[in-house]
């Protein structure tokens, strides 16, 4: 089977010229629906006329999906009542995937039937956009789609993805200049990290700036701190940045706050805070190690340092993303870059072996969780280096950590 020929449109952006059908599908509902909104309207205003319609595609069972596709039969066959063009939305379609009902006899053939039967259907003036969470691509209906129109996914952005942040970037900027408004480098990034690889919520955030600003053609940084909602990802990461910044008072407080949601949020734990803590702590070696080759200058102006970052030598890099500084957003490069040098080399070393103990104290131990974590950052912040063998101390000939694994 061809590749799919999925895409991430931009905004504005219309579906294959002169295609009779689109399949818009993926686990991101907001940019699913938002998309087929923009492709049904757009539609309708070239088509003309008052006879489009809407059909909810979301069953239970096996017995609603068979009326579910009586009622898009009945719509395709039906002419509009004074003439011109017609379009179909069959919005919602859970039954093209892999599960029980969609794998039923019933089902399986009657959508296998409707695949035969809009490969010869004369569609003239007739157009079908079909919206799903999931399809499976090995059927004969993703197929027939695919072969008459247009295929597009809206994956969900993921927190694993390297690629999630560049991808928020671009669809904030988008949005903004719909408005007719322009950001600062330093308040996008901080917007995104805001807000996290959240689609519909950044949507929200930047209608929310808009606002805000009023008149004002640009939005800085202090506008995105004073009206935007942190999420609990970011929130996450007050007590790493206060870690970064060596500031143990707010360490302390932070630390307490993100505790204390730990003994009443399920979803949250002292694993995964410490976890949060060595991300942090890795980003500051790595950045120490860029200054130390000469790759990166400690620039204070954001949009300076990303444009350095952006063109750090390739070929100097590891090319295991783990040990890569480039695999960094830019924007937690340069908190990073900034931080670094409340830490010696042999300070950031031994703080990721106190850490590697914390993990194990917390796994094994018996021990208060809280407590040995507590420990464990106010021994990072005190340097006190006795509490795990120091690394050698730097010297010009010494090799970055990450030696052996470059890919000169």
């Amino acid at each position: 089977m061809a590749a799919p020929k999925t895409s991430k449109p931009a905004a504005g952006s219309a579906p294959a010229a002169n295609a009779p059908v689109a399949l818009i599908y993926g686990d991101d509902d907001f940019a699913v629906n938002q998309r087929a909104r923009q492709i049904y309207q757009q539609w309708c205003a070239e088509l003309g006329g008052m006879d489009h319609e809407i059909i909810d595609a979301q069953i239970n069972n096996g017995g609603e999906a068979i009326r579910a596709l009586g009622k898009l039969r009945e719509a395709l066959n039906t002419l509009p009542f004074f003439g011109g063009g017609k379009a179909i939305w069959f919005r919602g379609c859970n039954f093209f995937k892999v599960d029980r009902t969609s794998s039923s006899t019933l089902v399986s053939e009657a959508v296998a039937e409707l695949a035969q039967d809009l490969k010869v259907f004369p569609w003239q003036n007739i157009r079908l956009l079909v919206t799903a969470p999931e399809i499976n691509r090995t059927k004969a209906i993703y197929k027939t789609l695919e072969k008459l129109g247009t295929v597009e996914a809206c994956a969900a952005w993921k927190l694993e993805d390297n690629d999630w942040a560049g991808l928020a970037e671009a669809d904030a900027l988008r949005a903004l200049r719909a408005r007719k408004k322009d950001i600062t480098d330093a308040a996008l990034a901080e917007l995104i990290q805001s807000v996290g690889p959240h689609r519909q919520q950044l949507a929200s955030e930047v209608e929310k700036l808009s606002l805000y600003i009023g008149d004002r053609p640009a939005i800085d940084v202090p506008d995105v701190i004073a009206i935007v909602t942190r999420n609990k990802q970011a929130r996450a990461f007050a007590v790493a940045e206060a870690l970064g910044d060596r500031d143990l008072p707010r360490l302390i407080r932070t630390l307490e706050d993100e505790l204390w949601e730990t003994r009443h949020n399920r979803d949250k734990s002292e694993i995964g805070l410490l976890y949060g803590i060595i991300s942090k702590v890795r980003a500051l070696v790595l950045m120490k190690e860029a200054l130390r080759e000469g790759w990166l200058k400690a620039e204070p102006e954001y949009y300076r340092f990303k444009q350095q970052f952006e063109q750090m030598p390739e070929s100097e890099l590891p090319s295991d993303r783990r040990y890569n500084p480039r695999a960094l957003h830019p924007f937690v490069a340069h908190k990073a870059v900034l931080q670094c040098r409340n830490y010696t080399s042999e300070e950031l070393v031994s703080a990721m072996g106190l850490l590697l103990e914390c993990n194990q104290r917390l796994v094994t131990s018996g021990l208060d969780e809280a407590l040995i974590l507590q420990q464990t950052l106010v021994n990072i912040l005190r340097g006190a280096a006795d509490q795990f063998p120091a690394a050698p101390k730097a010297t010009a000939t010494r090799p970055a950590p990450w030696a052996g694994r470059s890919a000169r």
